[in-house]
């Protein structure tokens, strides 16, 4: 139980720094103040749909080092526990992350251009519109823990060399040395 734990609480604290990141790098759509409010200036842009990308990109990072970071530290003691904590500490960073994101809005925002004449344009919240990219981290971090766990224990496997590694009938006649 202590390893899921303290895996999933690593997963989160890097939660918060992934929404940092995120937050400094993803740009902001431009919102044009009305009347009735802000509404977004150009329903055709690209910066809602560069958010989505950027937060793929930092916590499919994330969940890559945290595969292998959790498979190096594990080394066989208690992979079971390790392999569920990354996948739920994966998933809790990821909100955390999204959440950390949206509360920072760090990076510089740019809203020059596309708005009517003479509306005021102002850079808008930081926020997903594909959600299906909160599994990325989970998903890479369990599945290169088990792609690593895989390798490994076909590399320790018997079944590698069946037979202890010599032919199973013998030598093939016509190909020993004194066939020659």
């Amino acid at each position: 139980m202590r390893d899921f734990a303290v895996t999933v609480l690593a997963l989160a604290a890097l939660g918060a720094a992934a929404g940092a990141v995120w937050s400094l790098l993803a740009p902001r759509p431009p919102y044009a103040v009305t009347g009735q409010g802000r509404v977004l200036a150009d329903p055709t842009t690209q910066a809602l749909i560069a958010a989505d990308g950027w937060f793929a990109v930092v916590t499919g990072v994330l969940g890559l080092a945290c595969g292998v970071a959790g498979y190096a530290l594990s080394r066989r003691r208690r992979p079971v526990a390790v392999v569920l904590g990354l996948a739920a500490g994966g998933l809790l960073g990821s909100h955390l992350a999204l959440a950390a994101g949206r509360a920072l809005n760090l990076g510089a925002a740019d809203v020059a251009g596309s708005g009517p004449a003479g509306v005021q344009l102002v850079p808008g919240p930081l926020n997903l519109t594909a959600h299906g990219v909160l599994y990325i981290w989970p998903t890479l971090a369990a599945g290169l823990f088990f792609a690593l766990e895989a390798v490994a224990g076909y590399r320790d496997s018997p079944l590698r060399r069946p037979f202890g590694g010599e032919e199973p009938y013998g030598p093939l006649p016509g190909y020993g040395p004194l066939d020659r």
